[in-house]
């Protein structure tokens, strides 16, 4: 994969917005610490429970706090937990807000085959219509390690963009086998995933030296100025977060603080990413910013 900036220029935004912040959600649930990647298999039942908090105690707390601040969001799903929770995305779905693809069972497609990955797309459009009536747009690659392979799989199974790179801080399009497509990146960021702030586990070992939980308060000042930073030169500020872990009480009221704070300053588009890649392919910006692969 190769990037290309054709002109290094302050993105342009809806109605002279100042800059794009888009609030997005990986709803892993057990998907992310299940043992057997086949067939979803895990027997501690205890680190079950404390994954699936997420979906049945998060997930509301997070659907209430958007719908308090008014801010749209896309939410990232393996389809596993569409299947085994559909009353939960049904709300997410009634809420308003943008259900994307998440893998099957949050398999990285970097270890998966072509023809794997193919399936494991075919089966989550199929789940997603079946118990939500959706159609998926959007992609996002679990783990966020695709194979060179996995931007041309996603154009030719009709994902309007993906969010399957960590590099930018503004849209990009995909440029593949030398072709421009219609095909748009927004790219998420390790410093802005709650995920690598606050995962814990004992069993597995999650991280495996046991020695992050990094401090609420620190890591929501960060983040914070990272938003600073992002307002100031007019850029995608995204948050990556997880609703097992913002969705708890004390990250959650830090949360609530930052979007205040975020809602406080004028001219902020806070968006679904669906609306940030259709601004940036109808606004004549898709040229300044690409990202060029070959499988």
């Amino acid at each position: 994969m190769s990037h290309t900036i054709t002109h290094d220029t302050r993105p342009r935004w809806p109605d002279g917005a100042r800059c794009a912040v888009w609030v997005s959600f990986d709803v892993d649930g057990p998907t992310a610490v299940t043992d057997d990647k086949q067939h979803g298999v895990l027997d501690d039942i205890s680190l079950f429970n404390d994954a699936a908090n997420g979906i049945y105690r998060g997930l509301p707390a997070i659907l209430q706090a958007l719908t308090d601040f008014e801010v749209p969001s896309t939410f990232f799903i393996p389809s596993k937990n569409v299947e085994q929770w559909p009353t939960a995305f049904e709300a997410v779905r009634d809420a308003g807000h943008e259900l994307g693809q998440h893998g099957y069972l949050h398999e990285l497609f970097s270890s998966e085959s072509v023809d794997r990955q193919q399936e494991i797309l075919a089966r989550s459009f199929e789940i997603f219509d079946h118990y939500l009536g959706v159609r998926t747009k959007a992609f996002r690659s679990p783990g966020g390690d695709p194979t060179p392979e996995t931007p041309k799989l996603l154009l030719e199974a009709g994902f309007e963009y993906t969010s399957i790179m960590r590099g930018d801080d503004r849209p990009a399009t995909w440029l593949i086998d030398g072709a421009t497509t219609d095909l748009v990146e927004i790219c998420a960021h390790w410093e802005l995933d709650d995920y690598h702030q606050f995962i814990y586990a004992d069993s597995p070992q999650l991280p495996p030296s046991l020695d992050r939980i990094s401090s609420i308060r620190g890591t929501h000042d960060n983040w914070r100025r990272e938003f600073d930073g992002y307002y100031r030169y007019g850029l995608t500020y995204t948050l990556m977060l997880h609703p097992e872990i913002s969705g708890r009480p004390a990250n959650l009221r830090a949360l609530r603080e930052l979007l205040a704070y975020m809602r406080s300053k004028p001219d902020v588009w806070f968006a679904t990413g669906s609306q940030i890649a259709n601004w940036w392919r109808t606004s004549g910006q898709s040229a300044e910013n690409m990202i060029e692969v070959t499988a």
